[in-house]
Parts: C-alpha cells; structure tokens; sequence
C-alpha cells in the first residue's frame, strides 16, 4: 500500500554507492569495462585500417602489441575490481596509471601530437575524478600532462617533429587540469546532493512511517485515496467497519470495496459541502460519518476519507457519563443511604401507628420511593465491579440447576417455570459473581414480560459452530417492538415504571469484561431471546 523511499529500483540507484563513505567499487568496474571496450576498439582499428592511418609496419606492431597489452590489463583489472582486493585507492590509481602508459606511446607511434588520441586521457581522467571523488585526480592530471610532453619532447628529438605542436601539447595539458578540476567540482556537488537526498529520505521515510502507525492506530477508519479512485492506504478500522480486506499487492479502487463511498466521493468532489455526513454501511450495518479531506499539490490530488464509528463515540460518551456518575455515587452513597435509611423507618412506623387509608396510602408511597432509590444506588455502584475480575472454569450443566433453585426460593416461584436444557460437557470461563449476577438480571427481566407458566422462562446452553459455548435466556412475553431494540442496552432506558435502566446495560459490560458478548435476538416463534455468547475455553 505504500512505497518504501529507502529502496532502490532502476538502473542508476544500483550504480550508485550505497554510502558516501563507501568506495564506489560499481563505478571502478564500469571504468575497467570502458577501458576494456577501447582497446578492443584500438585493436580492430589498427588491425583493419592500419594501412590508411599511415603506419608503417614497425609502427603497426608496436601499436598491435601495446593495445594488445592493453587489452590483458583491463581484463585483470575487472578481475581484481570483483574481488576489491587491494585497497580501492590503489586499484583506481593502477588503472589511470595504466591508462597514461598505454595512451603515450599509442601517440608516439601513431604519428604524435597530431594523431589526438591524447586526447582519450580527458575520458580517463574525468572518470577518475569523478569516482575519487578527492584532490588526486589533480595528480592525475599533472601525470598525463607529463607524459605528452615528454611524449613530444622525445618525437622533436626522434623524429623531428614541429617545436611549434608544443602548443597544441600545452593545450591538450591545459584541458587535463580543466577536465580534472571540473569533474572534481561536479562530484563535490553529487556528493553533497547524494547526502542532502539521503538525509531528505530518511526524513520523509520517517514521517511516512509515522504516519503509516498514526493511521494504523487510529480508532477510526481512514482511506487514503487518489484522483482515481484507487485506495492508496488503509486502515484496519476502515476494513472492520466496512468488512472489506484491502490486499497488499495491486491497489484496490474505493468502488469494488463500497459504491457508497464512492459515490459520495464523486458527489464531494463536484460539491465539497456534501462532506459530514451521517451514513450506515451496507455489509456491517455499522454508522459512521463519513468526512472527505482533500489532499492538494500543485492540483487536486485525491482526498482522505474519515469514518467515525458513531457507535463507538456514543459508547464512549455514555462511559464517561457513567463513570462520573460513579464517582458521584461512590463519594455520596453513604450520605444517600444514611436519610434513606432514616426516611424509611420512619414510613414504616407511620404505617403501624396510623390507620387512616390516606396516610397509609402515602407512607406505602414513601417505602415504595426509598426502595427504589436505594436500588438505583446500587446498580450505579456496579458499574464499578467490571474491572474487578476472579474468571474461573464454570461448568453450566452444574451451574444452571443450582442458580434456577435459588432463584425460585428468592422469588418463591414454582421451579417448573423456568426450563433448562444443556449439553453434557458445556464449560465457560467467567466469574461466578459476574454469571450470577448477569443471570439475575436477565432472568428478572424475562420472569416480568413472561406468562409465568411452566417453560415460560428457558435457559438453553449449546455449542456454536466456532467451538464457543452460547447460552440463551428466552421467555413466551410480548418481545420488544422494534423502536425500542436498538435502545435495550442504553444506560437508564426502560421501559417499566420501576426499573432503573441499568440492568441489561450493566449485564453486557459484565459480559464484556469476561470476554463474552450479550445481544437481544428475536425469536421466529415470538417472546424475548438474549444470548450470551463466551469466549474460547483458552480466552480468560
């Protein structure tokens, strides 16, 4: 999904050294194979047209034996370049001194100054500056610049040739230190751009990968993509609320993953108002704003794609609310208890003194008050115990028996009411205080909408497909309308007179802190279906 800039593809990044520091050994091999290249070419050249450059037969085989000698060097220089041993300096030096020896005399017995091919040395010596990358190619320079003029000096002895070359000898010298300072000038500057690219990299490779793990962790899901469509970088939040995997290979377009988004984002690049807004995803149902953020350069480039899970915004809003209403409830419950307790026994002894039918009705009014606010007391201050966990191995085939005897005897309910079917083998890791108390709530609520016949109340244990253990508290009520579904598990929602909203919501976090899962299903055949669904036997 995204380009690593540290790696290096194409033809130039590999000739390139891989450090500054480091001895460009790719270079120094591609010079051997340039050498290696021209003397064959001087070989050829001298073989076939000898005769018309005007050489007699001395001269020819001079020139055939020195390019011959030329040509054994520059194999064995690609040799030792292969097994960088000796040192880089030495080899480099070996080479331009090779290429100084040979060139010389090729001039001398080509005809001298005249023939140009000093000139072959300005190819050498701008190579040698170039891969040095140091003050020794002016050494070199000076040795080439030596050599012609010696070279000259010897032919104006020998061969009488004209004083007056010794210009175009200095100006073929001049050109050496020319080329020699100009390439050396050049590979400061590739140097210093070679180190500013680098440092230039690791920065951007840096913030890339910073970015890579902002997004990567975001609670949010975020799709990063281009003018085309195509999504260019996810996350898994973005593939969890859309159920979508985005491969790692070719880059997938936004349109075979969600033709929602992606119709919203060609509506939002036409009107970039239509942004913010409220949608639900087909595959997983789940609800989520969806926000566009354009991404600029020089043009419209493409745009990041933001998808707030709104579910998990309104959890975390009902957390915080709960857990200063925890707090609040901590810090006061004492005070709360203490003039509910007074308020209360002092109802009850109304009630025994008077018996006027008014005054009774209003003392029972009293009691009924001070009991239900000690509940929502109590339930609030659950809220806290989710986080104090003693999991254990439970088995359900046990377990179930006993708590439906002593639901019965609490309750003072035929044992017959309630049916229970499990298989044989039907072990769970939960916390027993948590499973009872999950189990009173739900048990409470299906016994209160039930036609409180025999069955009326089933708890079926069973087996999912995953190897997880399921249990289900059902009951032959009414059911829940479907308006108010979605609402069942919000903290203060009921839908009795009396109840303080807490129950369904302090039995799924419950769940929730034992590595269950709570959900309402609703049966075919009618009533209320809650399932507990719990986690692996291995998953505490």
């Amino acid at each position: 999904m995204r380009d690593n800039p540290t790696s290096s593809t194409g033809l130039f990044p590999k000739l390139l050294p891989t450090s500054s520091d480091a001895p460009p050994w790719r270079l120094l091999y591609l010079f051997a194979l340039y050498r290696l290249a021209l003397g064959g070419l001087l070989l050829f050249l001298t073989t076939v047209f000898g005769d018309a450059l005007s050489l007699n037969n001395l001269e020819q085989n001079w020139v055939f034996l020195i390019c011959l000698a030329y040509i054994l060097q520059a194999a064995v220089s690609i040799i030792i370049v292969k097994t960088q041993h000796p040192t880089f300096p030495l080899q480099l030096a070996f080479q331009v001194g090779s290429d100084i020896a040979v060139i010389t005399p090729l001039t001398y017995f080509s005809g001298g100054i005249q023939s140009n091919l000093g000139l072959l040395l300005l190819i050498s010596l701008a190579a040698a500056s170039l891969i040095t990358r140091s003050r020794i190619a002016y050494f070199y320079a000076a040795l080439a610049s030596i050599s012609i003029l010696l070279e000259h000096t010897y032919s104006v002895l020998t061969h009488e040739a004209a004083i007056t070359q010794y210009l175009q000898a200095g100006l073929l010298s001049t050109a050496y230190f020319a080329i020699a300072w100009l390439a050396h000038t050049l590979s400061r500057y590739a140097v210093a751009s070679e180190k500013l690219a680098k440092l230039r990299g690791i920065d951007l490779s840096s913030m890339a990968e910073a970015n890579r793990l902002m997004i990567q962790d975001m609670p949010d899901g975020v799709l990063v993509v281009d003018e085309r469509g195509i999504v260019r970088q996810s996350n898994p939040s973005a593939a969890r609320l859309l159920g979508q995997t985005f491969s790692s290979g070719q880059p997938p377009l936004l349109s075979h993953h969600s033709a929602l988004l992606d119709a919203m984002f060609a509506a939002w690049r036409q009107n970039h108002a239509l942004g913010n807004e409220v949608v639900r995803l087909p595959l997983t149902n789940s609800l989520v704003r969806v926000r566009f953020l354009p991404v600029q350069r020089d043009s419209f480039w493409g745009a990041v794609i933001v998808l707030e899970d709104m579910q998990r915004a309104q959890e975390q809003a009902q957390q915080v609310k709960l857990a200063a209403l925890g707090r609040l409830t901590a810090n006061i419950a004492h005070e709360v208890r203490n003039p509910l307790s007074s308020i209360s026994y002092a109802a009850e002894l109304l009630l025994e003194n008077q018996h006027d039918a008014t005054q009774e009705r209003l003392s029972r009014i009293i009691l009924d008050n001070t009991a239900r606010l000690n509940r929502i007391v109590q339930d609030v201050m659950q809220l806290n115990r989710r986080d104090r966990i003693n999991a254990d191995q439970i088995d359900l085939t046990k377990r179930l028996p006993n708590f439906v005897e002593e639901l019965c005897q609490t309750k003072r309910l035929p044992p017959a009411i309630i049916a229970i079917s499990a298989p044989q083998e039907c072990q769970v890791y939960f916390d027993r205080g948590h499973l009872d108390q999950v189990l009173w709530n739900l048990c409470q609520n299906a016994l209160r909408y039930s036609q409180s016949m025999a069955g009326s109340v089933s708890l079926h244990a069973f087996q999912l497909g995953n190897g997880r253990m399921a249990l289900e508290i059902s009951d032959d009520g009414p059911g829940v309308a479907a308006e108010t579904a979605g609402k069942l598990f919000e903290p203060f929602f009921t839908t009795n007179a009396g109840g303080t909203g807490l129950g369904l919501y302090i039995a799924r976090e419950l769940c929730e802190a034992n590595g269950a899962s709570l959900e309402y299903r609703q049966p075919p055949e009618g009533g209320a279906c809650f399932r507990i669904t719990f986690g692996a036997p291995n998953e505490p």
